[in-house]
């Protein structure tokens, strides 16, 4: 007994592994060799894989297409229309499967509706990429980025909030009480 729901219009190929309470919703397709976790959820017309790895309570908005090369792991959020790439030279005539970049995408990140991710990169963990922003380089753990191309504007918390840190580097996050320091660029968590 399945204990995962996809909607009657969407398609789900052989050999794909789908977590317990994960919802697939209309239009979908999820092609093989895909292995989706627990309690995800996909809304309407996403298209997702072969190959692909999707980690725990991971939820892809509306319009959304992740290809081969790319992996999410846990807590990941991939807003309405956002968009990936897998080559970097693409042709239409042309075929590069075997030019396929890797793409990481780390836990608990965010990246923002119409936004777009260049191939090959790592997003990383808690970060916060604004929409419409272009990515071509990988980010921060924490980072919060924005703009075309876009650049790391600042920092911020696990729970989404903006980091103002002191004059020693500290900052408080009130809504998840946690104290982040900031030393020689990098997050980290007290």
């Amino acid at each position: 007994m399945k204990k995962y729901f996809v909607h009657k219009s969407s398609f789900i190929d052989a050999n794909v592994t789908i977590g317990d309470q994960t919802k697939v919703w209309h239009f979908c397709n999820i092609l093989k060799n895909s292995k989706i976790g627990q309690n995800c959820s996909f809304g309407q017309n996403c298209v997702i894989g072969p190959n692909v790895l999707i980690g725990n309570n991971v939820k892809v908005q509306n319009n959304v297409s992740i290809f081969e090369g790319v992996e999410c792991e846990d807590d990941v959020f991939l807003g309405p229309s956002m968009v990936f790439t897998n080559v970097v030279n693409p042709r239409a005539t042309i075929n590069r499967r075997n030019d396929f970049k890797k793409t990481f995408v780390k836990k608990g990140s965010t990246i923002g509706a119409n936004a777009t991710i260049l191939c090959g990169i790592t997003i990383g963990e808690y970060s916060m990429i604004g929409s419409g922003a272009v990515i071509t380089k990988d980010t921060k753990p924490y980072g919060l980025y924005y703009g075309v191309p876009a650049k790391h504007m600042g920092w911020i918390s696990k729970s989404g909030n903006n980091l103002e840190f002191d004059n020693n580097g500290f900052a408080h996050d009130n809504s998840e009480d946690v104290i982040y320091r900031l030393l020689d660029d990098k997050i980290i968590l007290i």
